[in-house]
């Protein structure tokens, strides 16, 4: 066969809220390549996105996020030419175990399989003969092999099922199974890479076997809920434990279903208001990468260009990501205030005059293009002052009356 059967990625990361667009096509990609023997896959990110159909940036983007999320190990590759070259990825399986795991696993293992301890009295460990029931010499043992009681050959699941059943018939929860729920649970936790783990477990060691179980099966019902509400933030988990959040799920699903706001593409008015209004934003700070510094030295006429395509594609992150997410036919939510401010904005022929200006302003600021698809004749824009002759003046004239109209000019005093 040409294309490998198999892929292989950790069983961890599918449902981990974190992943957006691409993210687990690109990781089970790299994962098609796992089974070298040294783990590692060189891939370029160009061929990469022709075979998922999508950009170079969606694919950078992925890739990014996955070696946040720790699913994803990656080592930048500079050619001596200088010249862009692939990288190397490996997919990471186990994500990373906190030391306190460590001495629960060991607690276990040492009660389990210590032959001086009381652990499973009543009858022999497995592959151990019975002592004889009479002076006289026991019966010699069958050929076959003896059974091997290796608890690393159990499945997860059905080891899992195990130790819970023990830990009921004993009255007392394994401390190894109370470690793996909260892991499950805080890996599951949108805000998890910028919140505090050692906070969360502390108040998940101090509710019942039930609670935990409540609180972990209807953390991600209560996160969606919450978000849909329009909040721009997430309480901690530790938060969403302590107060027993998940007890308010019905009230907040049923705010939820009364204030959810209508969803926009940037081919709207309200979209468009929304794209414009992360593009005025101050622009991220951004560096050149060593392969880039290389490439202006060798060849100072390229400089202009690299820096050009480096702030379209990453100086305005938010705006870059409202572009691929209409691009890709999904849909936003837009702020009230914004959606309010756009209603006046006009439709601007594709192609035509006041296009083209738009177009131009764009250019002149390093800001990322939103393309027309096929068949789309009209698009939206701050609609231009009849009073100004010159086209290009207009359309900064109206971007500053619509930066204004949303208090653009506010916020950047009060940030000050």
């Amino acid at each position: 066969m040409s294309e490998p059967r198999l892929s292989i990625i950790p069983g961890w990361i599918v449902t981990d809220p974190r992943l957006k667009g691409k993210d687990l096509q690109v990781l089970c990609m790299l994962g098609r390549n796992a089974n070298t023997r040294h783990g590692w896959c060189r891939r370029s990110q160009v061929q990469l996105a022709k075979a998922l159909d999508c950009s170079r940036s969606t694919v950078q983007a992925a890739i990014n996020r996955l070696v946040d999320i720790g699913a994803l190990e990656r080592r930048e590759v500079v050619s001596s030419s200088g010249r862009d070259s692939a990288h190397w990825y490996r997919v990471i399986y186990d994500s990373k175990v906190e030391s306190s795991a460590f001495d629960a696993w060991d607690a276990e293992d040492e009660k389990e399989f210590d032959p001086t301890s009381d652990f499973g009295s009543d009858a022999p460990p497995a592959g151990i003969p019975a002592p004889p029931a009479d002076p006289e010499s026991a019966p010699p043992a069958g050929s076959g092999p003896a059974p091997i009681n290796a608890s690393t050959l159990t499945p997860p699941d059905k080891r899992e099922e195990r130790e819970r059943e023990r830990g009921s018939e004993n009255q007392e929860e394994d401390p190894a199974v109370i470690e793996r729920g909260f892991k499950r649970f805080f890996h599951g936790w949108k805000t998890a890479i910028s919140d505090s783990e050692p906070d969360a477990r502390r108040v998940w060691l101090m509710l019942s076997a039930e609670k935990r179980a409540k609180a972990e099966a209807k953390s991600a019902d209560y996160q969606a809920a919450a978000l849909s509400t329009g909040r721009k933030h997430l309480c901690s988990a530790a938060t969403y434990l302590r107060e027993e959040r998940w007890e308010k799920l019905q009230e907040t699903t049923a705010a939820a279903a009364s204030a959810a706001p209508e969803a926009y593409s940037a081919y709207s008015r309200a979209g468009r208001g929304l794209l414009l209004a992360e593009l005025m934003r101050p622009e991220r700070y951004l560096q050149l990468t060593i392969l880039e510094e290389v490439i202006v030295r060798d060849k100072p006429e390229k400089r202009d260009l690299i820096w050009r395509d480096k702030r379209e594609k990453q100086g305005w992150p938010e705006a870059v990501r409202l572009i691929e997410t209409t691009v890709q036919r999904r849909k936003f939510n837009v702020p009230q205030r914004i959606v309010d401010a756009s209603q006046g904005f006009d439709k601007v022929k594709v192609g035509g005059e006041v296009w083209e200006a738009w177009k131009r302003l764009h250019h002149a600021r390093c800001w990322p293009w939103l393309p027309a698809p096929d068949g789309l004749e009209w698009m939206q824009f701050p609609r231009l002052s009849p009073d100004i002759e010159d086209i290009d003046e207009a359309c900064e004239h109206a971007l500053s009356d619509f930066k204004n109209a949303i208090g653009m000019e506010r916020d950047n005093d009060d940030a000050a």
